[in-house]
């Protein structure tokens, strides 16, 4: 597996090799020995499987507080999708920056999140299928998240505003200014 890094340190782009032959592709997209050497360790609990019919659905910025925090592995299975990663822990020196990726059926990429960072995506095809697994099970007391077009954030998304799905409650989500500090830095302590 090759590991990709990005702006953000804890947040890694995982590229799992692929052998091909006549049956056709076999991928290892997790080998929890391997990415722990890597410094990428998790226990995963809950698979979650997303399928969105209309390119620029938009999903996020969402994150789950302490202290049911998730980390999530992303990947597609069908389509692609504008992946962002948000830092959220207050102290860390990317504090409210964000790193980007592309995901898609074709270039089998995943993208690591680990707790402490907001999450969102945007669909680029028609019936994009996500599949994400997470480090902590869905805990609704604990949802929450950050508005999409904070304009402190400056996230370039692929489509313009006009063009996006997106939930309701998405589009109520608090600024980054307006939200209370839900992680810290772990250096910092």
């Amino acid at each position: 597996m090759e590991i990709i890094a990005t702006a953000i340190p804890e947040v890694s782009i995982l590229v799992p090799a692929r052998r091909r032959d006549e049956r056709g592709v076999f991928a290892e997209t997790w080998n929890a020995r391997d990415l722990a050497a890597a410094g990428i360790g998790a226990a995963f609990v809950q698979d979650n499987h997303i399928c969105s019919p209309r390119p620029g659905t938009l999903r996020g910025l969402h994150f789950q507080a302490p202290p049911h925090a998730q980390g999530k592995l992303v990947r597609v299975l069908r389509g692609a999708i504008f992946d962002v990663a948000l830092d959220l822990r207050a102290g860390a020196p990317t504090f409210g920056r964000h790193v980007t990726a592309h995901l898609s059926r074709d270039n089998w990429r995943q993208i690591w999140i680990p707790a402490g960072f907001a999450h969102g995506y945007c669909t680029l095809e028609p019936d994009t299928e996500v599949l994400y697994k997470v480090t902590e099970y869905w805990a609704p007391e604990s949802a929450a998240g950050i508005r999409w077009d904070d304009p402190a954030l400056a996230i370039a998304w692929p489509l313009p505003a006009a063009a996006l799905t997106i939930a309701a409650a998405d589009r109520a989500w608090p600024s980054l200014a307006d939200l209370p500090p839900f992680f810290a830095d772990e250096r910092a302590r």
